[in-house]
């Protein structure tokens, strides 16, 4: 069996960073992690080829050669993998389509002609889609029935199908689930409340594969939640140490975790320790009322500020996102998410307006409410909210375009990213690993001289720029490679930013015109 797998294109966003991809001569950011396990768990006898649709494009090579089509996306991949399911049906082929977006919304992806559904884990589900394709079944939807999966059994990813030199990151999974209860999140409608997490040897063996193949660059842990099980994290740790001393710090690592992660030194030092850089933490609003609202309780234990503040200190660069629109909301909102950035120094701050994501407590109950606008879902930065919001959406849209191009602001961004890299800098942490030193090719000494040439003189942060990295040389040698790596974002930034204004503003103008209209046909009728 010749199967394609294929994933679908990402649309500009927050986290595409094509031009500053760009500067290093990659693709995309992430590689497709589901498809490659996808690959592993189907059986090893038929034959796998991986067309990542944010690398290249797919040939008519790759469609005659296969004979079953393999697909998988989030949300907001939507309309790339509808449009390649439709291009696969074209041209005759069988078609499975899995991943979140499907799962969430299965009917979106059968109307476009998809054979097969493999909904849910895979773990539980795949076996089912491969027994059925014995049978010679010719379609089936493949459900686990709230049954999960004990993640100890899955297998070592086929990273050997990834085209590494496109990414600026590889990809591997430690746990699955969240032991919160967000009321927004999708994360456990999919994968529950319970953190299953891989074995420590088990997460070694997929680095050990990655080593293998040549891999000598960051690592995100893709978890939604990597401390939501902390004591099978810190057995992870404490195994993961050894092996990166033994390998002389291979990789650098980064991943995502609750704020609650500001209560533990311990597995704070630990992370520094095995190289861990980053943590991307879901802050959402300083509001304490909207977090309250929101189920977001972990969030309002401590301050927030002095939880950014504890780990940066503790060797950790934070990213963090935020959300606008949520029940309740004051005006304002925007200035003070824009205000608790700048006091907390967060260089990479993700910003959003609220989206009723599909099947979670939020979507539910704004059904039953009668406030939903769609029955889809976009969780994009460009895209009004889904919902009717308890205060006007054209003043949230408003608050939000004028916060996103604050905090975006060239000047700004770099004040902050330096900031930031001064509290790394200043922070004393014990045994922090070290990263391997690699030789300095063309394309990042040609990276440098695109940064400095852009910023340090095209652009008005031409004094701050070299002023910032003088103090940088000075006060945190070690973290100037990292802080330039974060300057480098600003390139993605100027150009996202005016584009999300400029949607958000055109989507504004048709709700207000559809608004009148609506009141129009009311007075008529009022008056009829």
């Amino acid at each position: 069996m010749n199967v394609l797998l294929l994933y679908p294109l990402f649309p500009k966003s927050f986290w595409s960073f094509e031009k500053t991809l760009a500067l290093l001569d990659r693709k995309a950011m992430l590689p497709p992690l589901g498809l490659v396990t996808v690959a592993a768990i189907l059986p090893q006898a038929w034959e796998f080829k991986l067309v990542d649709r944010n690398v290249s494009s797919v040939t008519e090579a790759d469609w005659d050669w296969a004979e079953l089509v393999i697909l998988s996306a989030m949300i907001v991949q939507k309309e790339d993998l509808l449009y390649q399911i439709q291009e696969a049906k074209r041209r005759g082929k069988r078609v499975a389509v899995g991943g979140p977006y499907p799962t969430a919304l299965p009917n979106e992806v059968t109307d476009v002609g998809t054979d097969y559904l493999i909904l849910d884990e895979g773990e539980i589900t795949l076996p089912m889609f491969v027994e059925a394709i014995a049978r010679g079944e010719q379609s089936g939807i493949f459900r686990a029935n709230g049954e999960r999966p004990d993640v100890t059994t899955t297998p070592i990813p086929r990273f050997d199908l990834l085209q590494f030199d496109a990414y600026a990151e590889m990809s591997v999974q430690f746990s699955r689930g969240c032991p919160f209860q967000c009321e927004f999140c999708d994360i456990i409608v999919l994968y529950g409340r319970k953190p299953r997490t891989k074995a420590p040897e088990q997460l070694l063996n997929e680095l050990n594969r990655l080593y293998e193949l040549g891999w000598r660059r960051s690592i995100f842990m893709v978890d939604d939640n990597f401390i939501g099980n902390k004591r099978n994290v810190k057995l992870f740790l404490k195994e993961l140490l050894p092996w990166m001393v033994e390998h002389q710090y291979p990789f650098s690592f980064a991943t995502e975790a609750s704020v609650d992660i500001a209560q533990d030194q311990e597995l704070m030092d630990m992370m520094v320790q095995c190289n861990f850089g980053a943590v991307f933490l879901g802050i959402e609003t300083p509001d304490e009322e909207s977090l309250k609202l929101t189920q977001k309780h972990q969030n309002t234990r401590d301050s927030l500020s002095e939880a950014v503040l504890a780990i940066t200190r503790s060797g950790l660069r934070v990213m963090a996102g935020f959300i606008i629109g949520f029940d309740g909301e004051k005006t304002g909102a925007g200035a003070r998410i824009v205000k608790f950035v700048e006091q907390t120094s967060i260089p990479t701050a993700l910003f959003s307006m609220l989206q009723a994501l599909p099947d979670t407590a939020l979507w539910h109950r704004l059904a039953k409410e009668g406030r939903l606008r769609s029955k889809s879902a976009n969780i994009n930065q460009t895209t009004l909210m889904n919902f009717v919001p308890t205060r006007p959406l054209e003043e949230i849209a408003r608050e939000f375009v004028e916060a996103f191009d604050e905090l975006y602001d060239p000047e700004k961004f770099l004040d902050r990213a330096y900031r930031h890299y001064r509290i790394l800098g200043e922070a004393t942490y014990p045994n922090k690993g070290k990263r391997a030193k690699k030789p300095i090719d063309w394309i990042v000494i040609r990276a440098f001289l695109t940064i400095c040439w852009r910023q340090g003189f095209i652009r008005k942060t031409r004094w701050q720029f070299w002023r910032n990295l003088w103090n940088m040389c000075r006060y945190n040698l070690g973290g100037v490679s990292s802080y330039l790596a974060v300057c480098a974002q600003i390139e993605h930034f100027v150009e996202y930013r005016d584009i999300v204004r400029r949607e958000i503003e055109v989507q504004v103008a048709l709700f207000l015109q559809e608004k009148i209209a609506m009141e129009d046909e009311v007075k008529v009728e009022v008056v009829v």
